[in-house]
């Protein structure tokens, strides 16, 4: 990867992470130094980490690179950046800057703490935060052994998912779009989409777009195991929204809490699992630059 990016822009400075939250830390002093193009190299949680880094420093000049690899790659597909990384790398010497809506979510940390971050994705709760994380930790029931050094991303969700439609409750949460009424809702999953893909390629948004300032919101309804997997195939063609038991709306805002006292409901956010309800999603205009074809 490091000589795709040379062939196209010759010297460079690169620098390795070394543990989760240092892209992020890295952008942000890269943005403050004065770089206009900072290149995030892997999947959606290190293009996503980068993405806060720059974000956060409120360098509106700067612009985002992706080369993709690791697991998801959903970011890349929303934006048609190819996934072969000479591909990618010629991509970012002759592409555009385009100006990208961003998700804010604040939600509560793993150490009982109100957090904020950036999403360029899709953040979600139900049956999605289980399948993220058998994916992370390759667990045995869902990746056997001898299949875990080769399985592509697309088949890693997709085996993740078939094991947690068998396992995972739905969740009961309460939901308020901008200044609606709140419902009470039980789900398989909800998503708040920015960009169409999540999931290792399940096209759960299929009308988003990226810079018309508002998310897609897609809740499926607690449709149980076999239905779920009877219909999984819709979920990559982007057909699913023809189903009775899935509804989609669009906001600007959008809050959900635990449906019951004291029970924790977690989110993921650009395939991350950073935390749980309550969480507030709200999205801003265009505030974010991204090197695309």
């Amino acid at each position: 990867m490091v000589s795709d990016l040379a062939t196209h822009f010759g010297a460079f400075n690169c620098a390795f992470t070394q543990m989760p939250g240092e892209g992020r830390a890295l952008a942000a002093n890269g943005a403050r130094e004065g770089r206009r193009l900072i290149v995030a190299c892997g999947g959606d949680g290190t293009i996503s980490e980068v993405a806060n880094g720059i974000l956060e420093t409120g360098c509106g000049d700067v612009e985002l690179g992706i080369l993709p690899s690791g697991t998801g790659g959903d970011f890349r597909r929303s934006l048609n950046i190819p996934a072969r990384a000479a591909d990618a790398a010629r991509t970012l010497r002759t592409g555009r800057a385009r100006q990208m809506d961003v998700g804010r979510v604040t939600y509560v940390n793993h150490e009982g703490a109100e957090e904020t971050r950036y999403f360029l994705g899709v953040a979600s709760l139900g049956m999605s935060t289980d399948i993220i994380e058998r994916v992370k930790e390759k667990d045995s029931r869902a990746f056997p052994a001898a299949l875990s050094g080769w399985l592509g991303g697309k088949i890693s969700f997709a085996a993740a998912t078939v094991q947690s439609t068998l396992s995972s409750p739905g969740a009961s949460v309460i939901m308020q779009l901008d200044s609606a009424p709140e419902r009470r809702l039980t789900v398989s999953n909800l998503c708040v989409a920015n960009a169409r893909y999540f999931g290792g390629g399940m096209k759960i948004a299929p009308m988003a777009i990226l810079n018309d300032g508002r998310f897609d919101v897609v809740t499926i309804g607690d449709l149980g195991a076999l239905k779920i997997l009877a219909n999984a195939h819709k979920l990559y063609r982007g057909t699913h929204l023809e189903m009775e038991q899935v509804h989609h709306a669009h906001a600007r805002v959008v809050t959900a809490r635990p449906a019951r006292t004291n029970e924790r409901v977690a989110i993921e956010i650009d395939g991350e699992l950073p935390g749980y309800l309550p969480a507030r999603f709200e999205i801003l205009p265009r505030a974010l630059r991204v090197r695309c074809p």
